[in-house]
């Protein structure tokens, strides 16, 4: 019998790995030093934490340590990313293409700008997910100084093709953002591989903490220039001031270095269950699964239950703990938009559930929360009959 409730909402947040709270509790204590303070060894002690933390990170995808700066999370990340780069190129240009099925706070920073003057492009995707290359192509303007599609979607797990999207932007001097929350430390990344300028990811979803996170600012072929959002202090070369945030990012690091470490063992392990979960479920009558089959995260499953509403399929089993879409718009009424801009009605859309396990996800918690939601399913259509 697995511990209830069964947490399969991994792509909300991860749990912090054990390994990485042991080497964040010291920077809590007796190593409380302001990684800013040059003068004194607990300073210096802080210091040579962080830099290490930089060097975990940025080994996960490829990029150099003096190319990283750390946040506070993904969502920092990606408004530093986008107003960053609105700001400092508005002599070149002001037009931003993204995805319509994009995480909200790129969606969000995107509507910020046009406020602000800019123009964007939200591209349609096709029933499977996947962004259309030659309808990318086709919206580049003159005008066009940024390209940010997400790496890996956060509702579906769809993986979108990242190396045609960098030669693409590349071809055209075009700067690549991608937001790649979800995909870092899952599969994995090299932001030379794709031609990436700008990459955005987060600790809390790769089993470290929330709070810290961290950008990818390319130096060289080609060198991306931002404008700050915070000014006072200079910290991480100018382009993120304030004290650093010395325990998060110590965690930070070391949950990248074990990410690194073990991608592999947990992508097989994750993928076999995921196969699992989904054999038992799409038996089910009416049930199917949203997204491309191929082209996606190992761990992640978005499935449609025909004629039952996700939110009271969720209420009718609280010993499950999965959701209907992004955590950071749990909030809204409305149906997901990811789905919605991959072709399926409202109807299909809040009949869908997405289901996304972790590291300490084990087979019996799979078997059980299939039995759950067989019995679950049974029931809510036995009464729908009887009413």
């Amino acid at each position: 019998m697995p511990k209830l409730p069964i947490y399969l909402d991994n792509n909300a947040t991860t749990p912090t790995d054990p390994r990485v709270l042991d080497v964040m509790l010291p920077y809590f204590t007796e190593k409380f030093g302001n990684a800013a303070s040059r003068h004194h060894a607990f300073g210096w002690t802080a210091e040579d934490a962080v830099d290490l933390a930089r060097e975990q990170a940025a080994s996960l995808i490829g990029a150099s340590p003096e190319e990283l700066i750390f946040t506070s999370g993904a969502t920092e990340s990606v408004n530093m990313a986008l107003k960053g780069v609105f700001e400092a190129y508005r002599s070149k240009g002001n037009h931003i293409i993204t995805l319509a099925t994009e995480h909200s706070c790129v969606l969000d920073t995107c509507r910020y700008i046009e406020r602000s003057g800019g123009k964007v492009t939200y591209l349609p995707v096709q029933p499977d997910g996947l962004l259309n290359i030659e309808m990318l192509r086709a919206a580049i303007t003159a005008e066009t100084i940024l390209i940010s599609v997400m790496y890996a979607n956060n509702e579906t797990g769809v993986i979108q093709p990242m190396e045609d999207i960098g030669r693409i932007a590349g071809e055209k001097s075009i700067i690549f953002h991608t937001d790649a929350t979800q995909g870092a430390g899952k599969i994995p990344l090299n932001v030379d591989t794709g031609g990436i300028g700008l990459l955005s990811f987060s600790a809390h979803k790769l089993y470290g903490p929330k709070g810290a996170g961290a950008l990818f600012v390319r130096r060289k072929n080609p060198r991306v220039r931002l404008t700050p959002l915070i000014e006072g202090g200079g910290h991480e070369k100018g382009l993120r001031s304030g004290t650093l945030n010395v325990p998060g990012i110590v965690g930070f690091g070391k949950a990248c270095e074990v990410c690194l470490t073990q991608m592999e063992k947990d992508g097989q392990k994750l993928s076999l269950l995921r196969d699992k979960l989904e054999s038992g479920l799409l038996e089910i009558p009416g049930t199917a699964l949203n997204g491309n089959t191929h082209n996606r995260l190992p761990h992640v499953s978005n499935i449609r239950f025909a004629g039952l509403k996700g939110d009271l399929l969720m209420s009718a089993m609280p010993d499950l703990a999965i959701s209907s879409g992004s955590a950071c718009t749990s909030a809204s009424p409305e149906p997901s938009h990811v789905l919605t801009a991959m072709g399926l009605s409202e109807e299909e859309a809040r009949s869908s559930l997405r289901f996304s396990l972790g590291r300490f996800t084990e087979e019996t918690d799979i078997d059980f929360a299939v039995n759950i939601c067989r019995n679950a399913i049974e029931s809510l259509r036995d009464s729908t009959k009887h009413s």
